[in-house]
């Protein structure tokens, strides 16, 4: 057989096996079982840790039966007093709009600006009457020559009244001349009344101001024409600061005069105390309001006018009271609804409400003080459940000021 195939072969190309790499072969061929085995077992632990983890990680317990996290903050026993709140304008004690008020011209000098102090008489602006003024010389001239010819016939009618006396003139004639007299009195008596109006329309054309305080508006500058009415500038007197609200009429006597007013000046922060001056006897006809006054002196100017005032009015005496936030109530009619715990159990409770300020509700007494009160979390309880309590204490208090530093800012 040998020679067979090295005849089949002639040229050398197939090669015999060598006996010695056949046995080796045969001895590494079992060790492939053994890695598949081991990267088995290898994943078949890690999958048995991952579904550990993952049991680990489940929770066994029903949420219904798990406290619920919210937060508490404890009821404070105090005081409080009802009050109403009513919005105010602050205006001046005198304000006047300075303009003509008998002539139509145009506007030759304007001497003040806003903010200007101006004393009672003084020349405020200037207007062009040299028509006005034409006017009022030929009507006192006119009123002149009417004068000298009802002297004339004053002395003409004495006289014909003396030729009457000694028969020399028919009483007709004298008769007559007392009557041209008498007219041409009435005529000098109509031109005097002509030259007082003219004399108004002349002083018309300079402006002045009727009394001590400073320039609020400019509204009209030198070249444009003003007619009767029309302002140029407007003058405050704020030394007085007269506060004006208006009330519903159910609080007729809460603002009756006398009562005490916390004025709340939001324009400067300002808070000053004053009393009712005067109010109205009767209510707005379409309101249904009443309007009272209080008067502030405000003799360094430092409120000003047309302005906005918060007005405070304390009404009845201090009661015991509960307070706590707004957030942790709900609030319907004259009752406020809240959430108690006790003992890690939320219960709600419905407590009459007295009233409410700067984000907090007045609660009675009823509710004793130091109860814990739900704020964050309660518009998911029921009555009943257990709850897992975090009393709020509130915001952290600044740090307190180094010695030696001013502190900025202004002060409340």
């Amino acid at each position: 057989m040998t020679d067979n195939v090295q005849n089949s072969d002639p040229a050398g190309l197939v090669q015999r096996a060598d006996p010695s790499n056949v046995q080796s072969m045969t001895k590494r061929s079992p060790l492939v079982p053994v890695a598949i085995a081991a990267g088995v077992l290898v994943l078949l632990a890690l999958g048995f840790v991952l579904l550990r983890r993952a049991e680990s990680g489940t929770n066994d317990v029903a949420l219904n039966g798990a406290p619920k996290p919210v937060t508490v903050v404890a009821a404070r026993g105090t005081s409080f007093r009802a009050s109403r709140t009513y919005v105010g304008t602050l205006e001046p004690w005198i304000r006047a709009e300075i303009g003509p008020q008998l002539v139509s011209a145009y506007v030759d000098t304007v001497l003040v600006r806003p903010g200007a102090a101006v004393k009672k008489g003084d020349v405020i602006a200037t207007l062009d009457c040299r028509n006005a003024s034409a006017t009022s010389q030929a009507v006192a001239m006119q009123a002149r020559a009417l004068d000298a010819r009802q002297k004339a016939f004053a002395d003409e009618a004495a006289r014909v009244q003396g030729l009457l006396e000694g028969g020399f003139v028919s009483p007709n004639e004298a008769e007559q001349k007392t009557a041209q007299s008498a007219s041409e009195q009435a005529q000098l008596l109509a031109t005097r009344a002509k030259l007082l109006g003219t004399t108004l329309e002349v002083n018309d054309c300079v402006l002045r101001a009727p009394f001590d305080g400073e320039v609020a508006t400019r509204t009209i500058d030198p070249g444009a024409f003003v007619r009767p009415g029309t302002a140029i500038v407007s003058v405050v007197d704020r030394s007085i600061v007269r506060v004006s609200g208006d009330a519903p009429e159910v609080d007729f006597g809460v603002v009756a005069p006398g009562t005490e007013v916390k004025v709340h000046v939001l324009s400067t922060g300002q808070k000053v105390t004053g009393k009712v001056s005067r109010r109205a006897p009767a209510a707005d006809d379409a309101t249904r309001t009443v309007h009272f006054e209080i008067d502030v002196p405000n003799a360094d100017r430092t409120i000003p006018v047309g302005t906005t005032a918060e007005l405070s009015i304390d009404v009845g005496e201090p009661v015991p009271a509960v307070e706590v936030q707004l957030l942790s109530a709900s609030v319907r009619g004259a009752k406020a609804s809240v959430f108690v715990v006790e003992n890690g159990v939320a219960h709600p409770r419905t407590v009459p409400m007295l009233g409410e300020r700067d984000g907090n509700v007045y609660l009675d007494p009823s509710l004793t003080p130091g109860t814990l009160v739900v704020t964050e979390g309660r518009a998911l309880l029921n009555d009943g459940d257990k709850v897992s309590a975090e009393v709020d204490k509130g915001p952290t208090a600044p740090p307190p000021t180094p010695s030696g530093s001013a502190a900025l800012g202004r002060a409340p």
